[in-house]
């Protein structure tokens, strides 16, 4: 396993991995693919490779298995305007191996070296995901509850 920042060509890839970012209770059938063209959904690859995106990948055997990324966005998690909001997405077939810890790492040494001093993240309370982001340093500083979240809003000091 290889752990790189992002690539220009690796943007395309970038929609698919959103789509497997998103979180949906296992009881229930995953939505369709098309959900990630709303906006509020779109807007975290929308015009990836500005100024203020960042982005790690982890690669395996010349495929690219897991992304996070970073970008200072309106989106679910957005604290302010100095803050990036994470995205992070590793295929099912390569989950709870450890690639996620080793991606974020490396991601939050990147915003590091960029002179980030935090990041935030929305996660859905009842994602396992929550307990992950916890073990890595994000704590919940708010709740997003209304028609269709029912979310924490976490942030990191890097």
């Amino acid at each position: 396993m290889q752990f790189r920042e992002i690539q220009k060509a690796d943007y395309p890839l970038l929609e698919f991995f959103l789509y497997h970012a998103i979180y949906f209770d296992t009881g229930f059938p995953p939505p369709p693919r098309d959900i990630i063209f709303r906006p509020e959904i779109y807007i975290y690859v929308k015009d990836f490779g500005g100024i203020d995106d960042c982005g790690v990948v982890a690669e395996n055997a010349g495929k690219i298995v897991g992304m996070a990324w970073t970008r200072i966005i309106a989106g679910y998690g957005h604290i302010d305007n100095d803050t990036p909001e994470l995205a992070i997405s590793i295929l099912p077939e390569f989950r709870r191996q450890g690639i996620g810890t080793k991606l974020m790492k490396y991601l939050f040494e990147l915003l590091r070296q960029y002179e980030y001093k935090q990041t935030s993240l929305s996660v859905h309370k009842e994602n396992p995901a929550y307990y992950f982001y916890e073990r890595l340093g994000y704590k919940v500083i708010g709740e997003k509850i209304d028609d269709t979240n029912d979310d924490y809003l976490m942030m990191k000091n890097l």
